[in-house]
């Protein structure tokens, strides 16, 4: 039963449920749905062995009640009503759990959907989460599949890996022009493992709230301890002097167009690669070796385009809540944008490299440090409930569109060494790989997400189909590999 299909009990009727109203990104988000690119982030997480299907829908219910805000559901409400409002359930309306059919095209299926239907946000709680059972290799998936296959001996990962969609070999156009072997299926008595794809509405959620609710659901499937590792502790510094950087007022560069396909929504890959070396006690993280890899990677497929130079800039999340129990549930991170001149991305030979990675650090711990709003100063008056939510959300779009020349160039998530062990005990193991996407819309039309898990980084390219097809998203991975490798610098 629903939380309002109950009887009511004995000491009387039940209480109407709690209304919460939309937060400021909340509401944005809302305004500007787009039914032909939904709003989703994707969280796939790899096991080495299987779930049993009764236990792990009771374990994932009880992650629910025991983090009670991610059970909401939008609030109906009439056109001139001043907000949105959360509408806070006792239970799941639907069945949040499910297993697909195992197939050869399961793994391809699942990333579809991930990437072409959102849970909606009418139904508590808006994420959907699918186990698929790894069945075959993966043709003509919207990812590669690499994890825990090998390639001639190499371990998966180490170079561009996977298969594309259409004519296009994947790594088509790579740095050093060679393409990549094909990953082979896996061998007679190869352990399958399984999936867990998690489908998170952003409107409602972000992807590390989520992940601590799978965290959670670990801990009590396995009866094992999923306590976020301590976060590494880093000197204190005094906060960098000011720099100039481009301004905001100028438009940034936009990523150039590859070759674009007909059908709308987002395109996605996946590649596991090593972590970034770099020296011990050096003022810079491997958030930003993989900042400058991004600009770096853009910066040289715009000249390949023919592109002239402009100033990059980055929007990178940042998400100061703590990820334990007690983690604030829904969509807890701010955003901030790092700028790039035409200049130091031109110059990126090895002796300039130490240069940049230190510029890079002095402005993103800069950033870190400023006290802003999530999306601004500007956002929070849009969504004054000043005028009905009707009208806001005409204005909030219009000014979307007006403003799409300013918004950054790209999106750079970095989660980060997952900080859970995702242990589901013995017969599942732990996760040996973790990757989240975010959304890729216009005009960003590219979003690179990281994480790091088992010593490895496994990044996510998103990309909008109106902007780019599966062989430029191959082609782009190349480029980071090859950008990331040359972060490495000893000094």
């Amino acid at each position: 039963m629903t939380a309002l299909q109950q009887p009511a009990r004995a000491e009387g009727p039940l209480r109407p449920p709690v209304r919460v109203p939309f937060p400021v990104v909340d509401e944005v988000a809302r305004h500007c749905l787009q039914e032909e690119e939904p709003e989703t982030v994707h969280i796939e997480v790899h096991l080495p062995g299987r779930l049993d299907e009764g236990r792990l829908r009771t374990a994932f219910a009880q992650a629910l009640g025991r983090h009670p805000r991610i059970l909401m559901r939008e609030a109906p409400g009439r056109w001139y009503r001043r907000r949105y409002e959360w509408e806070l359930t006792a239970e799941p309306d639907v069945e949040v759990v499910s297993f697909p059919a195992p197939g050869r095209n399961a793994l391809r299926d699942a990333r579809t959907r991930a990437l072409t239907q959102a849970p909606p946000l009418t139904l508590s709680p808006p994420i959907r989460l699918e186990v698929v059972q790894r069945s075959g290799p993966v043709e003509g998936s919207e990812a590669t599949d690499a994890v825990g296959e090998t390639r001639g001996g190499e371990p998966a990962g180490e170079g561009a890996v996977g298969e594309t969609r259409g004519s296009a070999p994947a790594g088509d156009g790579a740095v050093d022009g060679t393409p990549p072997a094909q990953v082979p299926a896996p061998g007679p008595g190869a352990p399958l493992g399984t999936v867990l794809f998690l489908t998170i509405n952003h409107t409602a959620l972000d992807g590390p709230a989520c992940l601590r609710v799978l965290a959670t659901a670990a801990e009590i499937y396995g009866g094992r301890d999923n306590s976020p590792a301590a976060a590494p502790v880093r000197a204190q510094e005094a906060p960098p002097p000011a720099e100039e950087t481009p301004s905001n007022w100028s438009p940034p560069a936009r990523v150039a167009p590859g070759t674009p396909e007909r059908s709308p929504g987002n395109g996605m890959l996946v590649t596991e690669l090593p972590l970034p070396h770099r020296p011990k006690g050096s003022p810079y993280t491997v958030n930003d070796q993989l900042m400058v890899t991004t600009a770096l990677t853009i910066a040289h497929w715009n000249r390949e385009h023919g592109d002239r130079p402009r100033p990059l800039r980055i929007t990178m999340p940042v998400d100061d809540r703590p990820r334990d129990a007690t983690m604030p549930i829904g969509n807890g991170t701010r955003l901030v944008e790092v700028p790039f001149t035409p200049d130091e991305l031109a110059a990126h030979a090895p002796a300039d490299m130490p240069a940049l990675l230190h510029r890079t650090a002095t402005r993103t711990r800069a950033l870190k440090s400023l006290p802003r709003p999530q999306l601004g100063h500007g956002a929070a008056l849009l969504t004054a409930p000043l005028a009905p939510v009707a009208w806001r959300a005409a204005a909030t779009r219009g000014l979307r569109r007006a403003a799409a020349p300013w918004t950054s160039t790209t999106l750079l998530s970095n989660i980060g060494r997952i900080p859970y062990a995702l242990d589901f005990g013995a017969d599942a193991g732990r996760a040996h790989a973790v990757w989240f996407s975010a959304p890729a819309r216009m005009p960003r039309g590219l979003t690179v997400t990281t994480a790091s898990t088992a010593g490895r980084l496994h990044l996510a390219l998103r990309w909008s189909r109106a902007l780019l097809s599966h062989g430029d998203g191959a082609h782009l991975r190349d480029l980071f590999e090859h950008y990331l490798h040359s972060t490495e610098v000893t000094e």
